[in-house]
């Protein structure tokens, strides 16, 4: 059986987890706390980063974009007319393009910051970085969540999905974000109604369902966060 190593509030172990549900994938959890870098993962993955996807064949593949590739070279043509990565260069060149924006800037930008400051570090021992949040960072995640929601906006005003016609890896790079943040209620979501009725497309999908049943203990979760209908 497959097995995913990811952290349910970690945004890229949660890309990953959509990317499997569209794939029908449903592999073994394997909970990993992100801080830790616990020995096993590190035999399995030496960059101790998350998610890491072991395939059913033993092979570890580490990393939301490798795993991403890796899905599409080996199970990318049995999906048909539903494959994320489309056909063509150009259309593959967007998909990438903006896999990288949210899995790259919008985490290095707004999902890291947040997820670190206001989820892992209730968890974090003092020594490994734990305690109070850097309300500094939160601040700046806040700020920069706008300017993201906005090119949401922009791009889906003239197109059906993020990079195109249909729904892609794009879509689910950036969903996984937004959905740590949306969870922790700091997406502004009624600055841009455009993007939230994306957003509630993608949440609509039944790979998202495990997500929304996620809960970080001792935090509630947004009041909109579940509810598909926001």
């Amino acid at each position: 059986m497959a097995i995913l190593h990811s952290y349910p509030f970690c945004p890229q172990s949660r890309f990953a987890r959509l990317v499997l549900g569209e794939h029908g994938i449903e592999p073994e959890i394997a909970d990993e706390k992100p801080w830790e870098r616990r020995v096993p993962l590190l035999e399995i993955n030496p960059g101790g980063n998350l998610p890491v996807f072991v395939d059913e064949n033993g092979l570890a593949v580490p990393g939301a974009h490798v795993m991403a590739e890796y899905l599409e070279d080996t199970r990318g043509e049995a999906m048909g007319d539903r494959r994320l990565l489309p056909p063509g260069a150009a259309a593959r060149m967007e998909v990438r393009r903006l896999m990288d924006w949210f899995l790259v800037k919008f985490n290095e930008e707004v999902s890291d910051y947040l997820a670190t400051e206001k989820i892992y570090k209730r968890f974090m021992p003092l020594d490994l970085g734990g305690g109070p949040p850097d309300m500094g960072a939160i601040r700046a995640a806040r700020a920069n969540v706008r300017y993201h929601l906005n090119y949401i906006g922009y791009l889906i005003a003239s197109r059906n999905w993020l990079a195109g016609d249909q729904l892609t890896y794009a879509d689910l790079a950036a969903a996984a974000h937004l959905s740590v943040v949306d969870y922790l209620g700091d997406v502004p979501w009624d600055e841009n109604e455009t993007a939230k009725h994306w957003y509630a497309r993608v949440k609509s999908r039944p790979s998202f369902r495990t997500l929304l049943a996620d809960r970080v203990p001792g935090m509630a979760a947004s009041e909109q966060y579940d509810n598909l209908d926001f």
